[in-house]
């Protein structure tokens, strides 16, 4: 992408939207148009770095407003579309499957609508040069067992309401540009972690409990594995598939960190320990607690990131040990981002503990 385009980036105040927008602004000459309907996940705040340039722009709406996606490429005139739009939280999934369904499946299927006839009206060259790309998860894939990765050819075996939605999804974007021909790009990541994150994952949620000298809630016996990727290694990839990715082609992405969540959990105990010691509360580790497993808990995710190393010349920048330090240093000195999250009402529960009757779509 040598010349300056437009990227509307759905999901844009999302942890990994706002990384991939941050980035657009300052390390290429893109435009940005954020798009995004401020559910308790979005958050403004993480834009601020940016927010403040000429190539920035921000609309609050909803993508499964079809007649709003429309007006807005219209007046917009969009290059790369970059869907990051989606509820993404297994445990609110569990609790409330209508909403991961209405955005993930219903959201897309408007916004692709919108974005063929968008696409069908455009030259000759804007056509040949147009990107829709949908951006995923390792979780469609289901659960590895103790060896072997997830590559783009692994059969979807999605195992909770939250990956069957991206499932559904993916299979749409697949369908479009099989069936109608828009220029398509999908990949599918590993468990992301790094600034700006919202504090209901795991990383970010060990870190505030451990600084509070909460418990540690770990699901089972923690032996969970999770192959990490530190957030702007993502965003990179993401903006390195839009420029030379093949449309109609799957890239997986991931960080080779598997980590078990238990050891996850203690290596931020250790590294708090270490950079803001609290005599009160002691060695944080003394506060891990294990509670009941997650219904339908995958034992192991892996991605095979070959393709996109070898295609298209990404590889990662942060090993795990890295992108941990720089990730609890991040909260340590941005407690103001994280309390303002957490007075907009998350404060840390536990969620997805329903598994008698969910709530109807």
């Amino acid at each position: 992408m040598a010349d300056a385009k437009t990227i509307l980036v759905t999901g844009g105040a999302g942890f990994i939207g706002s990384a991939v927008v941050r980035q657009i602004i300052t390390e290429t000459p893109h435009r940005a148009l954020v798009v995004d309907a401020l559910t308790y996940a979005g958050n403004l705040d993480s834009l601020a770095p940016v927010a403040g340039s000429a190539r920035y722009g921000f609309v609050k709406a909803d993508i499964a407003d079809e007649p709003r996606m429309d007006a807005l490429m219209a007046e917009h005139r969009p290059d790369v579309i970059m869907n990051l739009a989606a509820e993404s939280h297994v445990d609110r999934s569990i609790d409330g499957p209508g909403a991961f369904l209405r955005t993930n499946v219903m959201g897309t299927f408007s916004l692709l609508q919108a974005a063929l006839r968008y696409w069908r009206g455009l030259g000759d060259a804007e056509r040949a040069a147009f990107r829709f790309h949908h951006i995923s998860t390792d979780e469609v894939f289901g659960s590895l067992g103790p060896e072997g990765a997830f590559h783009e050819a692994t059969p979807y075996q999605p195992n909770s309401p939250y990956s069957a939605s991206k499932a559904g999804s993916d299979h749409l974007v697949r369908a479009w540009h099989h069936t109608y021909g828009l220029p398509t790009l999908l990949t599918n990541c590993s468990n992301n972690y790094g600034p700006y994150h919202f504090p209901e994952k795991l990383i970010p949620l060990v870190i505030l409990n451990a600084l509070e000298g909460k418990p540690l809630p770990v699901y089972g016996t923690g032996a969970n594995i999770r192959d990490w990727l530190y957030v702007d290694d993502h965003a990179r990839a993401l903006l390195t598939v839009v420029e030379k990715g093949t449309p109609g082609e799957s890239y997986n992405i991931g960080g080779r960190n598997e980590r078990r969540n238990i050891d996850v959990v203690r290596q931020i105990c250790v590294l708090l320990d270490e950079m803001t010691p609290d005599p009160a509360i002691g060695p944080r580790e003394q506060l891990i607690t294990f509670v009941a497993d997650r219904p339908g808990h995958d034992g192991r995710y892996a991605i095979d990131a070959t393709r996109i190393e070898q295609e298209l010349g990404w590889r990662a920048q942060e090993n795990f040990d890295s992108g941990l330090r720089k990730t609890v240093r991040w909260f340590l000195d941005n407690r103001q981002w994280w309390e303002r999250v957490r007075s907009g009402g998350y404060r840390g529960e536990r969620l997805g503990l329903d598994t008698t009757t969910p709530e109807t779509v």
